[in-house]
């Protein structure tokens, strides 16, 4: 059974021909098992160190390496731990990882440092997640967002909103506890809805942060919609500078959804290139048509192609008054026509003339400079615990301002801040009783 007195070990690197290569081993076994096969004794190292030295096994040179000691607590993971920096041969990583297994290491399972050092609390949950989204980030703006997170600038911004509960419990809870106590603020039905509806609103602009946060972190899905021949696959083309898509006169040439990605004022785009809208009898080009209209399903985002020749809008089997998702209406070939309406996004796929829609798409996104630069709750999980705590404090504004008695007011109070608690990763780590207490000297 894996535990934290397991002592575990993987290869940091991935598994190609580079010039160098890390390989990591931590767990209370680490010093002892190394100086095994290294140069030098580790056991009785006190302090961070770095040598160089030779890895040796069965008589044989395995490696001369360099390797970086760390001694508990102060390492990544908590523990006493080594990191091996080795010639870049993925022979060589796996011969190290054969030796420390043999001599008493496990395989880490994915994630097991980045775990190892949150449950010895060197990372709270929301600078854990960063580690993996500072790696999956796509973009220098996302990956900035993740950064912040992992210097613990996001989780910075719950301590205003776990004091404001807690303030408030702790007061409601002393007036409910401790009545015979004169010097103690009395707890009063407009105090509570004053101070749930300021934690109401503190709630709600993390979320709006968190929306603007997860947009440019993820990006959106925008669908390229219209008739046939109207040139959606050109402006596919156009928009990412690339002959991705077929292009020809012939209409139901686009048989399935072509996906693409643009990297739009830092926000990627997943644009979805789709087969024309239109009856047909054809059973390739109707899967196509099929498919297309999944995809706007799918979409944040519709960018409804128009023939600026013809001016026709109608779709077969799509009504956009319907859809509830922006949609840019984009008039395209406009090298053909000589008169334009006032109203509409006027482009040449052709000619490369994309930059008005691009303009509008940024501006569809209402993302201002500072978005970019602010720490946010921007995954699914953080925002989705956000808007639970919100719901819980609207119910004790609720009950507050139906004159229910404070001991239910108290205990959506008391959910919301356990929701804070999960948001960190702190269960079992923080007593709300402790919590709350801390703030009083009752019955010195």
């Amino acid at each position: 059974m894996n535990t934290l007195y397991d002592t575990i070990v993987a290869i940091a690197t991935p598994p190609l021909k580079s010039a160098l290569g890390i390989l990591r081993i931590s767990g209370p076994r680490s010093f002892d098992i190394v100086s095994n096969f290294f140069s030098k004794n580790l056991i009785d190292i006190k302090e961070k160190t770095i040598h160089i030295g030779n890895i040796t096994h069965e008589g044989e040179l395995v490696d001369q390496v360099v390797l970086l000691q760390f001694v508990s607590p102060k390492s990544f993971t908590g523990e006493n731990l080594i990191e091996i920096i080795f010639h870049g041969s993925p022979l060589v990583g796996q011969q190290l990882l054969s030796i420390c297994i043999q001599y008493g290491a496990r395989q880490a399972e994915p994630g097991e440092f980045t775990s190892r050092a949150f449950l010895n609390e060197k990372l709270d949950l929301i600078q854990a997640e960063a580690i993996h989204d500072l790696i999956d980030a796509t973009t220098y703006e996302a990956k900035r967002l993740s950064t912040y997170s992992l210097l613990g600038k996001t989780s910075e911004k719950l301590t205003p909103l776990r004091k404001k509960i807690a303030d408030l419990l702790a007061l409601i809870e002393v007036n409910i506890d401790y009545p015979e106590y004169e010097d103690i603020e009395q707890v009063s039905r407009d105090k509570v809805l004053l101070d749930t509806q300021d934690i109401i609103n503190f709630t709600n602009q993390l979320i709006v942060e968190g929306e603007k946060g997860r947009l440019i972190k993820e990006g959106i899905k925008v669908a390229i919609i219209g008739q046939p021949n109207v040139g959606k696959s050109s402006l596919l083309n156009a928009l990412i500078d690339e002959e991705k898509a077929i292009v020809t006169e012939i209409a139901g040439t686009t048989r399935d959804v072509v996906e693409a990605e643009l990297n739009l004022g830092g926000v990627v785009l997943k644009i979805l290139d789709t087969a024309g809208l239109r009856k047909s009898d054809d059973i390739v080009e109707s899967i196509g048509i099929q498919k297309s209209l999944k995809a706007i399903e799918k979409a944040d985002l519709i960018l409804h192609v128009i023939d600026a020749t013809t001016m026709d809008e109608t779709i077969e089997g799509v009504t956009l008054d319907r859809i509830q998702k922006p949609v840019l209406r984009v008039f395209n070939k406009v090298d053909l026509i000589k008169n334009r309406l006032e109203k509409g996004i006027y482009i040449s796929a052709k000619d490369q003339n994309t930059q008005p829609l691009k303009d509008a798409i940024i501006q569809s996104l209402a993302l201002q400079p500072s978005d970019y630069t602010t720490p946010s709750f921007y995954n699914t999980r953080q925002l989705s615990l956000l808007r639970s705590i919100r719901e819980h404090i609207l119910h004790a504004h609720q009950d507050a301002d139906m004159f229910m008695t404070m001991d239910i007011v108290s205990s959506s109070l008391q959910l919301a801040y356990q929701e804070i608690v999960i948001l960190l990763g702190l269960e079992g780590k923080v007593d709300l009783g402790t919590e709350i207490f801390s703030r009083f000297c009752v019955g010195k």
